[in-house]
């Protein structure tokens, strides 16, 4: 419990106005985007500066208090609500560009800063920063990074990690560590920059990030390939591969993803067809129209029963938008919606899909399917109702046959998301045993009293999704 006398040494840090105690406030702060995960903190505290944070930490670690580092709260993995109470630090106070190095293509900011800011910013001036999750309008940097987000864009340009050079961040004991910089190679000694993309807030707190910047892309080209069958639209992503063509976005929704999207975004899409393959490619003009016309070709050859091209950019923005609001738009459907990112071998796509539809049947239970397909990234989402207990049961036993499937070809329980509280249980059964020994190891080193977000990443002794505690 936070004593008052914990309280007033908060506020003298922080200021009154950033600390919030009420129970309106903790509540407020006590889920993320996880569906059907609740548990309170015990406080809420918004540091405008890393001295702030310093603070914070040394007391919390003076006196055990658990510390949940947290963004925007778009995590689908339960990683930035609280499990043990403690304090929520928020970062909307620290959302500054500190410096963009035009020389260096760098750009420092703070955790707090919302990515489409930061997108929007750079490419004013003809930069471009390729990591966009669809929660981009709403997610930090910060988050972005403890994640390791992935993004549309992510099979030509990789993921968060590919472009996070440096990072400022405080150590459970209040100490801080600068890794890396604006350096275009550096190998002395651990790469401590990359350990800590990726950890779920459960190592350090980042409150600084320097950041790799590309020049912008001079033309983009989208299309969308329609299409009777499963297998030719997964035939078509594993062709475009095979020819050397990496397009920017290779994106794959199902029929029924489809029809709940036009319902809810009213813009043409098709609802006709048994899939569609969402291709986009940027570049210079020559290179992208000659890229397409081979991606065309491809798509005919695999039996697309019509290519649209975007005729605008704002139809082009109009069809990413619709790929990004898919779960907005499946959301509606029923009470519950549960998102889920196996990812398999990009060969593997049509086969995982495959699974996903036996396994939907077989529990009798409504999972509908978008995803990443150029880099095997898929999101089966299951639409259920939390207050029809025998429908979860089923939901639990459907997903956990979806991370088995997953991993038997040759794939992971997850590709963005992370591991969080909802993960963790499967965990094990991706990396085993020895794996988790050396990630334990890691934790205790840095963080010997379990402070920095504990309960994530390494399992409980329930396999239980839902879990509601003290609320």
């Amino acid at each position: 419990m936070i004593t008052e006398n914990l309280i007033n040494s908060f506020q003298k840090i922080c200021g009154n106005e950033n600390v919030y105690h009420t129970t309106a406030a903790k509540l407020a702060y006590s889920y993320d985007a996880t569906a059907n995960f609740q548990s309170m903190p015990d406080l809420v505290i918004s540091p405008r500066n890393t001295e702030e944070v310093i603070s914070i930490v040394r007391l919390c670690k003076k006196h055990t208090i658990p510390i949940v580092p947290r963004g925007s709260g778009t995590n689908l993995a339960a990683g930035t609500a609280p499990t043990s109470g403690g304090i929520v630090i928020l970062f909307k106070n620290m959302n500054q560009i500190l410096e963009l190095d035009e020389e260096n293509m760098t750009i420092t900011v703070q955790p707090g800063i919302i990515t489409n800011s930061l997108i929007n910013f750079v490419e004013k001036k003809d930069l471009f920063y390729p990591p966009d999750p669809s929660s981009k309008k709403i997610s930090t940097i910060g988050g972005n990074i403890s994640e390791n987000s992935g993004g549309l864009r992510g099979l030509k340009y990789g993921v968060t990690k590919d472009y996070v050079l440096g990072l400022e961040a405080v150590l459970p004991n209040g100490e801080t560590i600068k890794t890396g910089g604006k350096l275009a190679k550096d190998v002395a000694g651990y790469d401590l920059t990359k350990l800590l993309v990726g950890s779920e807030g459960t190592l350090a707190i980042i409150t600084e990030a320097t950041l790799k910047l590309l020049p912008k892309p001079e033309y983009q080209e989208t299309i969308l390939a329609m299409y009777h069958s499963m297998e030719d639209a997964a035939e078509t992503v594993s062709a475009i591969l095979a020819s050397r063509i990496i397009p920017t976005t290779l994106e794959f929704i199902d029929r029924g993803t489809l029809r709940i999207i036009e319902g809810y975004k009213k813009i043409g899409l098709p609802t006709d067809c048994e899939a569609v393959l969402l291709i986009e490619q940027d570049g210079t003009n020559e290179t992208v129209r000659k890229d397409m016309a081979v991606i065309y070709n491809i798509c005919n050859k695999y039996n697309a029963f019509e290519v649209q091209k975007a005729e605008t950019k704002e139809s082009a923005e109009d069809l990413r938008t619709a790929r990004r609001d898919a779960l907005s738009a499946l959301a509606k459907v029923r009470p519950t919606t549960i998102l889920e990112d196996a990812t398999v071998p990009r060969s593997r796509v049509a086969p995982m899909v495959r699974e996903i539809i036996h396994i939907a049947e077989k529990y009798e239970v409504l999972i509908r399917t978008f995803g990443h397909a150029g880099d095997g990234n898929l999101h089966p989402t299951c639409l259920t109702d939390i207050r029809d207990q025998k429908e979860m049961e089923r939901v639990e036993k459907a997903l956990e046959d979806i991370f088995n499937a997953a991993i038997k070809l040759g794939g992971t329980i997850t590709g963005e998301h992370g591991v969080g509280e909802m993960k963790a249980p499967f965990l094990e059964w991706k990396i085993g045993k020895n794996g988790i020994a050396v990630m334990k190891a890691i934790k205790t080193a840095i963080d010997p009293d379990n402070i920095m977000n504990p309960g994530k990443i390494f399992a409980k002794s329930t396999k239980k999704r839902v879990v509601v505690n003290n609320v």
